[in-house]
């Protein structure tokens, strides 16, 4: 624990560097990949989405490969395709964007949802099948997400089936004038990703994650846990409830929290803390609940209010 907790003070203090005054923010990335997720930045342009994805792999000292998503991106843009060589004769793999420790996927809501399919199963099960050949993923492996929530002309929207895969989701926002008054004075003069030396490495990370894993969740915790989830699925607010998988990427990622403050326990706190960040986007929310001006984090969060916490025990 005293290993993770020097590691990701280190990465933590590396990326905010570069994305200053959103400490929130990068815990939340650092939690992602400790938990072995994937990670949703849905914000307006401008704000640094990319630039958290960048000094994130800058810092780890990973493999990362930026995939720009348009509406002429071909599936085999991501996965990778069969060329015959002439030479050989036979035919050769040539791997896509996602082959990567982190894949940056800038913009992904303006590919076609059958480019976007291309993600599915290497977001779930780290491998690629490609003309019936199955290729592993190297780990750690991550995906970064952006999306603009703002312009939806010339978009399409990530079908849930997608969105359920993304462990969670996170808001720059825009940040406070301190903040961006030093942006001006550091980041005018040269871009501050070139100066960002790595920490760590993949290696490293996995070690980390396996730390991770073996953190204990008391039975009470993973109660506590699928009580929030079955809320969102008896409710009348809301037409789409969390899946079992949000229940176990909630337990993951409190897992990953709990490891980052130095605990081999998980507290009810960790997946009280996470609840709004791991579900809300998974959410979709009943017509009359869209029509009185209720947002799907507002309908969560009387969801959450209303499950009762269990008292702390490790």
């Amino acid at each position: 624990m005293e290993t993770l907790a020097r590691v990701v003070a280190r990465v933590r203090a590396n990326v905010e560097k570069v994305i200053e005054g959103k400490a929130d923010v990068v815990q939340s990335t650092l939690v992602v990949l400790l938990a072995e997720g994937h990670l949703l930045i849905e914000d307006v342009p401008g704000v640094g989405k990319t630039m958290l994805s960048k000094s994130l792999a800058r810092s780890i000292d990973c493999s990362v490969r930026r995939i720009q998503f348009t509406p002429d991106l071909l599936p085999s843009d991501v996965t990778g395709v069969s060329i015959f060589n002439q030479n050989t004769r036979e035919f050769e793999f040539r791997p896509g964007g996602v082959f990567a420790n982190i894949v940056v996927g800038d913009e992904i809501n303006r590919a076609s949802p059958k480019t976007q399919s291309a993600l599915l199963e290497c977001m779930e099960e780290r491998q690629v099948t490609v003309d019936n050949t199955t290729y592993e993923l190297d780990l750690p492996f991550m995906v970064i997400a952006s999306q603009n929530p703002i312009e939806m002309e010339g978009t399409y929207a990530l079908p849930e089936a997608q969105r359920d895969r993304f462990m969670a989701r996170v808001s720059v926002g825009y940040p406070v004038e301190a903040a961006e008054i030093a942006m001006l004075g550091s980041h005018t003069h040269s871009n501050p990703l070139d100066d960002l030396e790595p920490v760590t490495d993949a290696a490293e990370i996995a070690k980390l994650i396996g730390i991770v894993r073996q953190v204990h969740v008391a039975e009470t915790v993973q109660r506590y846990a699928v009580a929030l989830t079955s809320a969102t699925r008896r409710t009348e607010d809301l037409t789409l409830g969390a899946s079992p998988r949000a229940t176990l990427h909630l337990v993951r990622a409190a897992k990953a929290m709990a490891a980052i403050k130095g605990r081999d326990y998980v507290l009810p706190d960790d997946v009280h803390g996470l609840a709004q960040t791991v579900l809300a986007h998974r959410l979709l929310p009943s017509v009359e609940a869209s029509m009185s001006g209720r947002s799907t984090s507002a309908v969560l969060e009387g969801i959450i209010a209303s499950v009762p916490v269990p008292a702390p025990t490790s």
